[in-house]
Formats: structure tokens, sequence, C-alpha cells
């Protein structure tokens, strides 16, 4: 590896076969594994970064890794360090977009008992639901709260106002839409909560109902196409502040955001599509209409009957895994004269998930 510095006291890095990096000497500073600069326990921050000078300059880059500094820090680096600082991890990851002709046989999917006897295999799991934004485990107990013996190998599951373990069957004076019958469209789930929900886990019980089957869409495949084929209609919701409701006898919970939210790269990183708690502010006439057209065109690519819609049905002992920031997820309607369908439901929060799936990442 090639290292010099450049006229602003920079210092660039060259590696064989790669494009050569320009570091800044702050950048560069705040993430030194040096016991000075890192807590070597924790990886947090000792030094106070706010007091760095803002005309930090790298004074010299020897070949046994010293990087002296115009402070008069100096540290070694190891030898792979600077290799492994520079690649950049692509904010995407390896993510697979997908559609409704996606194989059965290429879910991502896993039997509990090999999870529970190999945290591996649990990994290879958690890394096939960011690949795909879901995934099936197989296997899991049909007691009431069998889908806890899954979430327990993860984290604690998150509780909301209807408790940790939720009944998702067709019920008397129901509180929810999905405790009856109808059909589900394409949603996320509660976008009225803050943090949203970062995971859903929806445990097969009962499932022969005649109907009552699992739907799933791609959102971030629905909003790939629409920010190529309507950049304007992307753009609308992508800027556009939405609200969404939920208020019962117990409970008034509300939150905003985008049904397409992006990060500062670009990227998209959630979406929100909830037709049934979505309740848009008086906005001027001509945003509204921008709005509502844009929607409209969201709707057509993850319709039920649109070609993205991937539909399967659930058995008895299997637990479908979805990043509720990613799929929007449904189920066609069913009747109870004949069977019956039930499931259970919980969520994870984000960091829980991927904190697990970090930790089991081989080294």
């Amino acid at each position: 590896m090639d290292l010099t510095i450049t006229e602003k006291g920079q210092l660039k890095v060259a590696a064989p076969g790669s494009e050569a990096v320009v570091l800044h000497p702050i950048w560069l500073r705040e993430r030194l594994p040096d016991a000075a600069v890192l807590d070597a326990r924790t990886g947090q921050r000792l030094e106070e970064s706010a007091e760095t000078p803002t005309d930090l300059r790298v004074t010299a880059a020897e070949l046994d890794g010293t990087i002296s500094f115009s402070d008069g820090f100096a540290t070694l680096l190891p030898s792979d360090w600077l290799t492994r600082a520079i690649v950049a991890e692509p904010a995407s990851g390896n993510r697979v977009h997908w559609d409704g002709t996606l194989d059965p046989a290429l879910f991502p999917a896993a039997d509990l008992a090999a999870m529970k006897d190999d945290p591996a295999v649990l990994g290879r799991f958690l890394d096939g639901v960011e690949t795909h934004g879901f995934g099936v485990v197989r296997g899991v107990p049909l007691d009431l709260d069998g889908g806890l013996e899954f979430a327990g190998l993860i984290g604690p599951i998150r509780r909301t106002n209807w408790g940790g373990v939720a009944d998702v069957k067709a019920i008397p004076n129901a509180y929810d839409l999905t405790m009856t019958p109808r059909h589900l469209e394409p949603h996320s789930d509660n976008p009225y909560r803050e943090p949203v929900p970062g995971y859903i886990l929806l445990h097969c019980l009962t499932n022969d109902a005649d109907g009552g089957d699992s739907t799933l869409v791609d959102g971030f495949h629905a909003a790939a196409i629409l920010r190529r084929d309507d950049p304007e209609a992307f753009e609308a919701l992508v800027t556009t502040d939405v609200t969404f409701r939920y208020h019962d006898e117990t409970a008034f919970l509300e939150n905003h955001g985008p049904l397409i939210e992006c990060n500062a790269g670009g990227d998209v990183v959630q979406i929100r599509y909830s037709n049934r708690t979505e309740m848009i502010d008086r906005l001027p006439v001509e945003k509204l209409e921008r709005y509502y057209e844009a929607r409209a065109a969201f709707w057509k690519l993850i319709a039920p009957t649109s070609p993205l819609t991937l539909q399967f049905r659930l058995q008895p002992g299997e637990l479908l895994m979805m990043d509720n920031y990613r799929l929007l997820h449904g189920r066609t309607g069913y009747t109870l004269a004949v069977g019956s369908r039930h499931m259970r439901q919980c969520y994870l929060d984000r960091d829980f998930v991927g904190s697990r799936r970090r930790l089991l990442a081989p080294a």
C-alpha cells in the first residue's frame, strides 16, 4: 500500500489494483484504533472531536504504519487497518429486488431447531432476510407463544398498546381490519408508531380456511421502478410529508413521514403505505394533486393484481419474518364456512435484528 501526503495535509492511500482514496485528517483521527482515541472495549471515542483543530494535518506517514499529526499526536496502525478503513460498504448492501415470479425454492428459509443448535444457521437466515426482505422459519411449535422461541434467538419483542404477541384471526367487534376475514391490501404495519416497528413475525397456527393466502410486494423494487419510469411521481412521494393516525378508546397514535423515504445519499430506506391510517394534511391544492397522482402511480405497482405481487400460503408451524421498512404485506380474503385461519404476530425492533446479524457475520 502506497501512502502519500497531499499539499493540504490529507493522507492519500493507494492499494494495489484500486483507485487512490484521500482521507481527511479529522476523519482519520476520529477512528484511529489507538487507546488514546477509542476505548478498546466499547469502541467509543474518548477524545472530544469538536475540540480537534479544524486545520489538523497529517505530517508523516511511515512505511511501518506510523501516522503523525500536526498537533503532535502519532500512532502505529495495524498492518491491514487502512485497507479495511477505505472499503466503502454500499448503503443497499447485497439486497436482491424481486417480483411475483420469485421461486419459493429461493425463499430465505431455515428450520428453528437448526438455528437453535447452530448460531451460524441463524446468521445466514438473517442475511437472507436482509437480502430479500423476508424469510420463512419452519418447525415452529404450534403453541400460542411458539413464535417466541424464534424471537428469543434475536432479542426482546416490541410491546405495543395491544400487548406483546397478538392474535391475527377473525373476531367479533374487531379493533383492527386485520382481525376480520376481509382481504387486506398491501400495506406496511403501524406507520403511526414512533419508531415504526422494524420487523414483523407472523406465526401460522392453522390455515385451512377457504382463502387467506399471504401476499408480499418488494416495496424497494416498486420504488425503483417508479423512480425510473416516473421520476416526478417518485419525487412527490419522497418530498410530501404524510400523517398516519390510529385512534381508539385506549390509544391515540400519530407519526409523520413520506411514503418513500430516502437517506442523504438518495437510497430508499423506508416505505410507508397504509391506506387505512393515512391522513394527509390539508396542503395546497396543487401539491395535493401531484401527491394523489403519484400515489395512484405507486399503487398500480403494488396492487394485488400487479406482477410484483408474490402470493403463497403459510403452513402451520411456519413463521414469516418480514422487513416492515421494505415489504408491503397483505392477504387474500377468506371464509370460515370450512376450516379456520389463526396467526400470531409480534414485532422486533431494527436495532436488535441488525445487531444480531452483524454479531453472527463471519469474521
